[in-house]
């Protein structure tokens, strides 16, 4: 019988350092040389993310960057990244009697669609007599470790899974990345063809799929500010840790979130692709922090690494853990449903400049600053358009680089008052919160051109100032900017009271969510967004 191959499957973890399911696929082919012949690695190419999945054109992009750059490093080390067309479902029986299959790796993930999926091909695999190996490694801890230290119940505060986690000691060190990968792939490195018998050739492009495929026009995307790959995550991480006092002195609500460049170290969409491990970065600024004066979690980078852990830990133990309803902790809010506040706020239209700036640059960058994130979160739902935060989630799962399923769903919930945090009472002015720390108005001015001629006394409330300046500006407001759609000084006075109202419900309610309702966290501290 002709010898078999050893799949390793990428799907986050797009990466070669600290991949310890790839190493297992490399040490399953040394130790059966008689057995097995070759390591494939793959990424499959879902139609169902193509055509249904909310994914921007900036996410697109970075992924693509991503895999162009996997594939080189792979090619370094003698190998190749196939890149297969199809649904995994029906894209695994294929490849385990073409290839001969003998085992398959890939990185845990915990999302319910992943995990769904993961169910599926492991009990395939099973099926054909095929080994399945899984290794976790895109969070520092096991999320069913944190569980079972904490006697199966679900850690609700930061302060709690924190408490559990460091009882479990520091997360596993990052494992090296392999200095090279088993033979085998000459003839792919030759003609990217797979050299099967044609009847069989059922694969057909394995390239990395280009802009085009992926339904982009280079022509028409915004420069690219923050490129895909390991090779560019490592090379941010260095630049990051060489700051070593500006670490020490890390404290997340002391950043900007109108600077003109990221106050922060824009490591999170590095960290949702798996392009970065967070087991190097949580390890490399413990090095630097150790033995000297610092912050400390949660504002600290460290306490940042941990919040990331706190909401995939919470995602990983809870149903219906992205919406409202069959939520175990979510407040059971009548949120209202206007479209057009929604497509107004989608868009950056809602006459406020600096909620509309932020918008602006999360359309066109694909990132925002967390305390941004925080302004715009709570001004659609609680704070003034009283639109429920699922539908602010599904803009961001489109629009971020960094859309994360768990830390996406947890922060919105935070931030809609919905489960975590609970000052309900506690809202972010649209005119105010800016000033803070851009008193001038850079940031509108960068992000909304329309308006850079406005005196900084108008520039935050463009619809004071008297007809003669807003033509002098070259700006009417109205029709050439939009007024506001909603007074915030009186809807979210009338939205805190319908805050209250929902909370009196929940409270009424004996069940779960009543219950957990009535836990108020002892800090109403910054979500992880790095």
């Amino acid at each position: 019988m002709s010898r078999g191959t050893v799949i390793h499957w990428f799907r986050k973890g797009l990466r070669l350092h600290d991949n310890p399911a790839l190493l297992e696929a490399i040490r399953e082919c040394e130790k059966q040389p008689e057995v097995i012949k070759e390591l494939r690695p793959i990424f499959i190419l879902d139609p169902l993310i193509l055509d249904h999945m909310r994914v921007g054109p900036n996410r697109w992009r970075f992924l693509q960057q991503s895999l162009s750059n996997l594939d080189d490093r792979l090619k370094a080390l003698g190998s190749a990244l196939l890149v297969i067309r199809g649904k995994p479902e029906e894209v695994f029986p294929k490849l385990f009697k073409t290839w001969n299959v003998k085992c398959i790796t890939f990185e845990n993930d915990i999302e319910p669609y992943a995990k769904k999926r993961d169910e599926q091909i492991e009990a395939m695999a099973k099926d054909a007599g095929i080994k399945v190996i899984q290794k976790v490694s895109h969070t520092l801890y096991s999320p069913a470790k944190i569980l079972n230290a904490n006697m199966g119940k679900v850690p609700l505060t930061y302060q709690k899974f924190v408490s559990v986690a460091e009882g479990l000691g520091p997360p596993p060190a990052a494992v090296d990345e392999p200095k090279k990968v088993p033979p085998g792939y000459s003839q792919i490195l030759e003609s990217r063809e797979l050299k099967i018998p044609k009847e069989e050739d059922i694969f057909g492009n394995t390239n990395v799929p280009t802009l085009e495929e992926l339904g982009l026009d280079e022509s028409k995307l915004e420069p690219c500010l923050y490129p895909g790959g390991e090779a560019e995550a490592l090379q941010r991480m260095q630049i990051c840790l060489a700051k070593k006092a500006w670490i020490c002195d890390f404290e997340k609500p002391n950043t900007s979130p109108n600077s003109l460049i990221p106050s922060t170290t824009v490591l999170s969409p590095y960290l949702k692709f798996g392009c970065l491990s967070p087991r190097l970065f949580f390890h490399e600024l413990n090095k630097i922090i150790q033995g000297r004066k610092h912050s400390k979690p949660p504002v600290s980078l460290v306490g940042q690494m941990y919040w990331r852990e706190f909401y995939y830990v919470v995602g990983f133990a809870t149903p219906n853990y992205d919406r409202m309803v069959g939520n175990s902790i979510c407040c059971q809010i009548p949120w209202g449903n206007n479209q057009e506040h929604l497509k107004a706020w989608t868009e950056g239209r809602t006459g406020y400049p600096f909620i509309d700036a932020i918008m602006t640059q999360l359309r066109k960058e694909g990132w925002i600053h967390h305390l941004a994130r925080h302004a715009v979160a709570c001004f659609l739902t609680r704070g003034d358009l009283w639109i429920s935060w699922e539908e602010g989630q599904k803009v961001f799962e489109e629009l971020l680089l960094d859309a994360d399923w768990a830390l996406n769903a947890g922060n919105w919930m935070w931030l809609s008052a919905s489960a975590f945090f609970h000052q309900y009472f506690r809202v972010y002015s649209p005119v105010v919160f800016g000033k803070k720390t851009d008193k001038f108005g850079d940031y509108i001015k960068k992000y909304l051109p329309i308006l850079k001629k406005y005196p900084v006394e108008y520039i935050y409330e463009p619809w004071n100032a008297p007809l003669s300046v807003q033509k002098a500006a070259g700006c009417i407001i109205g029709t050439d900017y939009p007024r506001p759609i909603v007074k915030h000084e009186v809807v979210s006075k009338e939205n805190i009271a319908k805050m209250n109202a929902a909370y009196k419900a929940n409270k009424a309610n004996k069940g779960e969510a009543g219950r957990i309702y009535n836990i108020i966290t002892k800090y109403a501290f910054i979500i992880m967004w790095l």
